[in-house]
């Protein structure tokens, strides 16, 4: 009888957790394997790029997703870490800026303004001290040049320096959250409060979130609270006041007159005022790194290649120069006896040319640094000493274009435009000296020399007043050559109220006229809405009243005053 051989039973496979394989899987052969080795891979790249692997029923076209972009590099660099919580000092602090911004704001630009400036500034403080930041020199130099800037809507009337310092204050408070120090944080530095509006506003609900835990009931007690002080403060304030009729004053004062009507309005400034608080907060806690964003130097030139244009630049600067002392020297008559322009108009037409050179020559040095030679210490040398010597040869043409201006204003007197324009060339011939001096000593502190030389030249602008100033010099020239332009003194603000003050009868109510006007219209605003100039011209008005002449109603625009009024269309 032949033995069978017998048939081994298979061995157990180890529990894998998966499910067992079926015999035609144990099978196979050496391109099934590798063509699912194949499949594998494929499945594990897409699992890898963030794509869902193929499915085996649907098409090609429905699997397919976008890949999102990568964000560029410099946004990565400059995006803000993570802020810490908001703190309850922040919290306070910007509720506060949110109610004065609805009681104060709205009625006028004044002392409101600072007021409200306040509790945002300690907001913003409460936010980066909560953050681990520390205070910097230059950020206390931001922050304090901002409530100066500030102090000029409470000082003065004129418009455009009240424009001027608000915008300015902004931006240097934008900088003290920033802390920046290049080029790029310097000029970027100034709109990144804008970027902070929404993520402010979510930043507090994360906040509030975390510190209630989400729960009403710890949330409740709060607005309670606020509830019954402000009812306790209406009602023994109200009867204090019914009790006494100086406490009645003194609250009338002290309190805005809030109707049903501007409920909006008070809204809407309660939500900027909210948001604004906010924003300034969560910079403080987070801000952009705006001076991670380098800008690479160009391409080096050469060194004939660089300095020949800027050699022969200088030498068209020294030729203007020559030509200008000369006509100094020789005097200006036989300049305008041999073009036929007369003084006004040989002022006038080379101002502006001239202006437009001292900031095209501010382009001229940027874009030459950019591309300038840098092999060795002898490039150095000659940058230095082509463009220091562009610099000083543009600050003789920026003091030949001043000497213009007052040639034109001796002849036609002083305007705003003319203080404006001339504020602004004396401003650039500020950062002109700033570049000699970081030429020779270095330029790490320029960009924020030159921010804080803008923001002196606003404020000293502002305090001055425009308006003041150009009062002041038409009534010394009135004083000389008896002539006065008084159609142009009824555009300007309450600044030039104590200068117009020392004209003659009837020159002077006809001078003052419109601004008398325009002060009874805004007589009755609160007294966080006006300003100290406005509250000394109405006092000057009320000892001397304006006048109402027939010989105020001329229609030339030049009076002539000879012991009366002439009227020259001069």
């Amino acid at each position: 009888m032949t033995d069978t051989p017998s048939i081994p039973a298979p061995a157990e496979e180890p529990d894998t957790g998966h499910e067992p394989k079926t015999g035609s899987e144990r099978k196979a052969g050496p391109s099934e394997r590798k063509a699912g080795s194949e499949r594998e891979a494929e499945s594990g790249e897409r699992r890898t790029s963030g794509q869902e692997p193929r499915s085996a029923t649907a098409p090609d076209w429905q699997q397919w997703q976008p890949q999102r972009p990568e964000p560029p590099v410099w946004l990565t660099e400059v995006s803000p870490v993570t802020p810490a919580p908001i703190g309850a000092a922040t919290l306070w602090s910007v509720l506060a800026t949110a109610l004065l911004s609805a009681l104060l704001l709205g009625d006028g630009v004044g002392l409101n303004l600072l007021i409200v400036a306040v509790p945002a500034a300690l907001a913003a403080y409460f936010a980066a001290r909560n953050a681990g930041r520390r205070s910097r020199p230059w950020t206390l130099v931001w922050a304090f040049g901002g409530v100066a800037l500030l102090a000029v809507p409470a000082l003065n009337d004129a418009g455009l320096p009240t424009f001027l310092a608000i915008v300015s204050a902004l931006a240097l408070g934008s900088l003290a959250l920033h802390g920046s120090r290049t080029w790029p944080g310097v000029v970027f530095g100034p709109f990144g409060l804008l970027g902070s509006i929404g993520n402010g506003g979510m930043w507090a609900l994360r906040g509030l979130r975390e510190r209630t835990g989400g729960s009403r009931k710890q949330l409740m007690p709060l607005i309670r609270g606020l509830v019954v002080a402000v009812v306790l403060l209406f009602v023994f304030g109200a009867l204090f006041a019914g009790a006494d009729a100086a406490f009645a004053d003194l609250l009338g004062g002290l309190t805005p007159d809030v109707s049903a009507d501007d409920g909006p309005w008070r809204f809407l400034m309660f939500a900027v005022g909210l948001l604004g608080a906010l924003a300034a907060a969560h910079t403080a806690a987070a801000p952009l790194r705006w001076d991670r964003i380098t800008v690479r130097p160009g391409r080096a030139r050469g060194r004939m290649e660089w300095a020949f244009p800027l050699i022969v630049l200088n030498l068209l600067f020294a030729v203007f120069i020559a030509v200008q002392l000369a006509v100094l020297f020789g005097g200006y008559r036989k300049v305008f006896e041999k073009t036929g322009l007369t003084r006004s108009e040989y002022a006038r037409q080379g101002f502006w040319q001239l202006l437009w050179v001292t900031l095209l020559v501010l382009l001229v040095i940027g874009l030459a640094r950019r591309w300038a030679p840098r092999d060795g210490a002898r490039d150095s040398v000659l940058v230095r000493a082509v463009l220091g010597v562009l610099c000083v040869l543009t600050l003789v043409v920026t003091a030949s274009a001043l000497r213009r201006m007052d040639l034109y204003v001796e002849a036609y007197g002083l305007t705003r435009l003319r203080v404006s324009v001339a504020a602004m060339e004396l401003w650039l011939a500020l950062v002109i000296v700033l570049i000699l001096v970081a030429g020779a000593v270095g330029g790490r502190w320029l960009p924020r020399a030159v921010a804080a030389s803008a923001a002196a030249a606003v404020l000293t602008f502002g305090l001055l007043s425009p308006d003041a100033l150009v009062a002041e010099s038409n009534v010394d020239r009135y004083e000389r050559v008896h002539k006065l332009d008084v159609e142009y003194f009824q555009e300007l603000s309450s600044d030039a109220v104590p200068a117009l003050d020392r004209l003659p009868e009837p020159l002077r109510s006809c001078a003052l006229a419109g601004i008398a006007e325009n002060l009874a219209q805004s007589d009755g605003e609160p007294w966080y809405a006006t300003n100290r100039s406005e509250r000394r011209a109405r006092d000057i008005l009320a000892t001397r009243e304006v006048t109402d002449s027939p010989e105020c109603r001329g229609t030339g625009d030049w009076i002539e005053y000879r012991g009366g009024i002439d009227v020259n269309g001069l």
